[in-house]
């Protein structure tokens, strides 16, 4: 394992309250780098990006003061990071370690996502030397009922199964349960103990999971900030969506989170920026000189970013109903998708500067209109003698709901480059099939010799980009084509990377990737405040004005393509949904 000196305030501001100094100390000059999974990563830049030198205006640099000096054309000279780094390596015997804390152990997203992503990288040697995993929730559990209840959701890679049990039982060792309550200090400071009985004597990093309701997060990040906070390395918190229903309370959140910690060691997950196809758009885009002059008005026609389910809420609409599907897939996934595709070049990789471009598209952004939007409820329907039923069969969903569980939506970017380019959005539950997918429709080709052969419909000698994110990973460009023969018929036919068949190696869960970086403290998958607050925006006036209004939703068929508004919508725009063609998966 390396380990490398790292920028960072040694304590609060002046004047800060108790809390704020236990947040001070979740950030502490101890930085960790080692082998991502055989790729190792520079440890200068992972521990720049672990924590940010100004979190604190006016707190002394400890590590630059520390620094000793060289001397260059005879005058002494601050040493960089990096040759600290080289000149003065850490022995051994002060290796770091890394704790894990997954709050709200015993819940659905732990078992069936966290556990098995966090033994995934295990499983791959992602993780650190020295790292442990703790469960925390009210339910009463000893250690090896956690073990268990862990193992039943763990898998070992398709292409990589050798030592699958060994593996997973040097796994559960690492995994300790402690029953809290969630607002308790006393029980948080009772965690911390069981915390240092494993840390020993080492440098102790602390990442903390909050896979618990939004309602109890204040509460949470209250208790572990004062009563099991690190004293001597960072602390980082993961929290999940949702930030909030709206731009009030989603402020009202951030500020409570800031009362305790500082935006660098809060993670807000969003899981779709974790997944292959989404990190890839940004290579996709900057890395191939045949894309990157063609992402704009002057080529593209149309953008479409489309979420499907192929099943309902299934007696979890107590939940949903209180959010709906524009809160839950819209303002969040869709549209970080939509931020990421259509950012400018950004100055480079680092996290900053990515999300800097993100929260530019999304200020240039235009507020959504209600006439741009079309809503719907999916309703009962018996097909092939199964009765599927509607969204307020749900027992646990009210009668006279009006909460959405499908939207369509017409967005515009007012910057120069994408000036009049609708990008669309469609999200749905119970519909025709499942899947995520971009869709670049591009401009039909000036005075196209070819014309006649596509007779009046020039839309089907359209190009097309797909980025088919979930399921069966692929990248195909639609292309036309002349078919083979000595007369001069066309086709349209596809040039297609399909992930399956291209790479033999797995994907990996959005989970694994997310966890791993915040581990490292790489920040560019995570969503930072003020872009939070501009998402918000957007949607917000929509949002109230659906509720105040109660507009009705169109029903629609459990199974079918959705309501028919959506087709009106894209029409109104001289568009086409591109998943409703009869087109073959590659």
């Amino acid at each position: 394992m390396a380990y490398s000196c790292m920028r960072c305030s040694a304590g609060a501001g002046a004047g800060a309250s108790a809390v704020r100094r236990g947040a001070a100390a979740m950030r502490a000059p101890a930085a960790l780098s080692f082998v991502r999974c055989g790729l190792r990563r520079p440890a200068a830049a992972a521990a720049a990006k672990g924590v940010k030198a100004g979190m604190d205006a006016g707190v002394e640099n400890p590590a630059r003061s520390a620094a000793p000096s060289k001397v260059e054309n005879g005058l002494p000279s601050e040493i960089t990071l990096d040759d600290f780094e080289d000149l003065n390596p850490l022995s051994e015997n002060d290796e770091s370690t890394v704790t894990i804390t997954v709050v709200g152990a015993s819940g659905d997203l732990a078992k069936k996502k966290i556990f098995p992503a966090l033994f995934a990288l295990y499983y791959e040697d992602c993780l650190p030397k020295h790292f442990t995993i703790f469960g925390y929730a009210r339910s009463k559990m000893t250690d090896d009922e956690l073990r268990n209840m862990v193992s039943r959701t763990l898998t070992c890679r398709i292409d990589k199964r050798e030592n699958c049990n060994e593996k997973m039982e040097e796994f559960l060792k690492r995994c300790f349960y402690h029953s809290g309550q969630y607002d308790s200090e006393e029980h948080f400071r009772d965690l911390d103990k069981k915390l240092k009985q494993h840390e020993g004597s080492s440098v102790s990093n602390r990442l903390f999971y909050l896979s618990i309701p939004p309602n109890i997060f204040l509460d949470v990040v209250k208790c572990a900030s004062v009563s099991a906070s690190s004293v001597n390395g960072w602390t980082r918190v993961i929290v999940e969506k949702p930030f909030g229903r709206d731009s009030d309370s989603s402020a009202a959140l951030t500020r409570g989170l800031k009362q305790y910690l500082v935006e660098d060691q809060i993670f807000r997950i969003d899981h779709y920026l974790g997944k292959e196809l989404v990190e890839n758009l940004s290579v996709l885009r900057f890395s191939n000189l045949v894309f990157e002059p063609l992402w704009s008005r002057q080529y593209i026609r149309n953008v479409q970013l489309i979420f499907s389910e192929d099943f309902g809420t299934e007696g979890r609409g107590g939940y949903f109903d209180r959010y709906g599907i524009i809160r839950d897939i819209m303002q969040n996934h869709l549209l970080q998708i939509l931020a990421l595709f259509a950012m400018e070049t950004p100055i480079s990789l680092e996290a900053e500067d990515i999300r800097n471009e993100k929260v530019k598209v999304l200020r240039s952004m235009k507020p959504l209109q209600l006439d741009d939007v079309v809503i719907g409820q999916y309703k009962s329907h018996t097909k092939g003698g199964t009765t599927y039923p509607g969204y307020i069969d749900d027992k646990t969903v009210p009668n006279d709901s009006l909460t959405p569980t499908f939207a369509a939506a017409a967005l515009f970017i007012n910057n120069a480059r994408w000036d009049g380019v609708p990008f669309l959005m469609k999200a749905g539950k119970a519909l025709h099939t499942k899947g995520a997918e971009i869709r670049v429709q591009f401009r039909h080709v000036p005075g196209n010799l070819y014309k006649r052969s596509f007779g009046t419909d020039l839309d089907t000698a359209t190009n097309e980009l797909v980025i088919r994110v979930q399921p069966d990973e692929a990248i195909y460009l639609k292309i036309n084509n002349k078919i083979p023969g000595l007369g001069m018929r066309l086709d349209r036919s596809k040039l297609n990377l399909h992930y399956a068949a291209r790479y033999s190696k797995e994907i990996p869960d959005a989970y694994e990737r997310l966890l791993l970086d915040a581990i490292e403290g790489e920040r560019r998958l995570f969503i930072r405040s003020d872009e939070l607050d501009a998402a918000w925006e957007l949607f917000t006036p929509l949002l109230k004005e659906l509720e105040e209004k109660r507009i009705a939703p169109e029903l629609y068929p459990y199974g079918s393509r959705g309501p028919v508004g959506a087709h009106y919508l894209a029409a109104k725009y001289n568009v086409r949904w591109g998943d409703l063609t009869t087109e073959h998966k590659a």
